[in-house]
């Protein structure tokens, strides 16, 4: 069994922690736009302007089964959708506004068929929920709001109650975690204190910022966890909760809470661009070797890897986006047990040079990542009289391995006993990145 001891969650991680690998999707009118979800705050984008995209959505080619087959196919286990961003439109049937996608020329809800849909195929289902709300006019108007910089913008935000919203948020968990069968994971975003002091107003509530205060924290998670037991929610609504979330950052250690030193239960999420709506001119995407080695990078240091799809505005997935959901599909068909079900290496294991481990919880495998392929033979310090058996995971084919020395090869190396000596191909094989599964020696 794994020695590394997380803190203690409200909710069931016991599911996600062995999954670690899931699919974030950020879908909303914006997708029309097609230049950032935050395109309204960006550009500071009139109402009149940005109902536009509401009164022309329609995503004609949205298919949830096809959506939730790509994710299976590419090796998540688990996936988060955008009931409703930061523009406030809502992808489901809420009784609470007129703002959503049923009353769009669309039609539909599409979180009751993406929840089916992705169910049907053995995934378990998540909400992404903003706790920001461009669109609803209780909102108060703050340093990120796109009217920050109206004329009259003082003069938009009186009158605005904070507590209304809260109020409407409340309401609308109440609807996605009762209508909509069981929910796995809510993924809240986000508290703020004011991102840039120069677009603070003196006449702004709350200082231009929002925190646990301003969302009722307490009680929104209260009801959540009282309508879904065991649901798994964020860190985002400003207080600790089963998940710490880093955003478009690649971690080098694995976080632990900073007063108890316990290691946090934690998820990277990431973007195959550099936007997570669709952003039809955005040319960051990287390569199937980058996303191959974040996930690796990632379940390491014993977390989870949400990496997100932004839908086009006609509701299926840019080629780029299958690209890359490929890479994962072809790499994950041969070496997905070394990312389920495993977890960070044992201490006594130090990863040879230009490789990472991922040790399945139980102990009893040890997985080498050749993220930097080696000529003829990998050295293993500290690994000598630990390994059973090995082999490469993909084809299942020997890797020959001694300890202490490589025969007639070793002559005038050092002779250190410690090191195992693996003795690779020397044409890599044809993947991304191979992996060498080692079945450990029982310890007695």
């Amino acid at each position: 069994m794994s020695s590394y001891v997380t803190r203690k969650t409200p909710g069931d991680t016991s599911w996600f922690v062995h999954d670690r690998f899931g699919m974030f999707i950020h879908f909303g009118t914006y997708a029309l736009a097609a230049r950032h979800e935050w395109v309204k705050r960006n550009e500071s984008i009139s109402e009149e302007k940005y109902n536009k995209y509401f009164e022309y959505f329609n995503p004609d080619l949205f298919d949830a089964k096809e959506w939730a087959r790509k994710a299976k196919e590419a090796g998540m286990k688990y996936a988060v959708l955008t009931t409703k961003h930061h523009e406030g439109f809502c992808l489901f049937d809420s009784a609470y506004t007129d703002y959503k996608a049923t009353n769009t020329p669309f039609g539909r809800d599409i979180v009751k068929e993406y929840a089916d849909a992705f169910r049907a195929e053995g995934l378990h289902v998540g909400f992404y929920y903003s706790l920001i709300d461009w669109h609803h006019p209780e909102f108060p108007i703050d340093a990120m709001h796109p009217r920050r910089h109206d004329p009259d913008a003082e003069q938009l935000d009186k009158g605005r109650d904070m507590k209304k919203y809260a109020e409407y948020m409340r309401n609308q968990v109440r609807e996605l975690l009762t209508n909509y069968g069981k929910i796995d994971i809510l993924w809240f975003d986000f508290s703020y204190s004011a991102p840039d002091k120069r677009e603070v107003k003196p006449w702004m509530q709350f200082g231009g910022a929002k925190s646990k205060d301003q969302w009722e924290s307490e009680e929104l998670i209260a009801l959540a966890r009282s309508l879904q037991p065991g649901i798994i929610i964020d860190n985002r609504a400003d207080i600790e909760q089963d998940l710490w979330t880093p955003e478009q950052y690649q971690l080098l250690s694995w976080p632990r809470h900073g007063e108890t030193g316990e290691y946090l239960t934690w998820e990277a999420c990431q973007t195959f661009s550099g936007s997570w709506g669709y952003y039809r001119d955005e040319m960051s995407w990287k390569s199937p070797q980058m996303l191959i080695e974040m996930l690796i990078n990632t379940v390491c240091l014993g977390g989870n890897l949400l990496m997100n799809v932004g839908p086009t505005a006609r509701g299926c997935f840019d080629y780029r986006a299958d690209e890359a959901l490929k890479a994962y599909a072809d790499w994950m068909k041969y070496n997905s047990r070394s990312i389920y079900g495993c977890t960070m290496a044992e201490p006594e294991f130090k990863a040879p040079r230009g490789c990472r481990l991922t040790q399945s919880q139980d102990g009893k495998r040890l997985y080498i990542h050749l993220m930097e392929y080696p000529y003829t033979f990998l050295e293993c310090p500290g690994f000598a009289g630990k390994i059973d058996y090995a082999h490469f995971l993909h084809d299942g084919s020997e890797i020959l391995f001694h300890d202490g020395h490589v025969e007639h090869y070793s002559e005038g190396m050092s002779q250190d006993t410690s090191i195992a000596f693996l003795r690779i191909p020397v044409v890599k094989p044809n993947i991304l990145v191979p992996v060498i599964e080692l079945f450990l020696k029982e310890k007695v």
